[in-house]
């Protein structure tokens, strides 16, 4: 597998697109902090760290779904920086995902931190990938922290 990121993302991708509750990806240390992140930001439900048959590392995901609108969390996952073409930024030029509504996952040299969280460390680094928030879900968790 040349991209095992893109693989993670488009398993993702897809069980949301099949409105499955769970997914199961192979795991590794950039995945596992990636996993975190979205836990910590809302997007999914709860994640476990394990171990396949083999004794490989595998990570299971619960996605996050509105039971009234039966949306998902997640409205699209993109790939920016890929083995055929790495993607930096700066401080500075640190993308802001459709105005606030996603997430830029980055790593840096702090570790693997969200966009936000590398212009309060004021580093930059490589943009792994964007995350699409959906709307709905976006306003119930903004009403939710009033």
């Amino acid at each position: 597998m040349t991209d095992p990121i893109a693989d993670f993302l488009t398993r993702i991708r897809n069980a949301v697109k099949a409105n499955h509750k769970v997914v199961e990806a192979p795991g590794s240390k950039i995945k596992q902090e990636m996993t975190k992140i979205l836990y910590e930001q809302g997007y999914i439900l709860a994640y476990k760290f394990d171990k396949d048959e083999k004794g490989h590392p595998s990570i299971k995901i619960a996605l996050k779904w509105d039971p009234a609108t039966k949306t998902n969390a997640i409205k699209d996952l993109k790939r920016v920086s890929r083995p055929g073409l790495r993607r930096y930024a700066s401080v500075s030029d640190m993308p802001r995902v459709l105005n606030g509504l996603g997430i830029a996952i980055v790593s840096t040299s702090k570790g693997i931190m969200t966009d936000a969280k590398a212009r309060q460390e004021n580093v930059g680094g490589e943009v792994l990938c964007y995350i699409y928030e959906s709307q709905i879900i976006k306003e119930q968790h903004n009403v939710k922290n009033w």
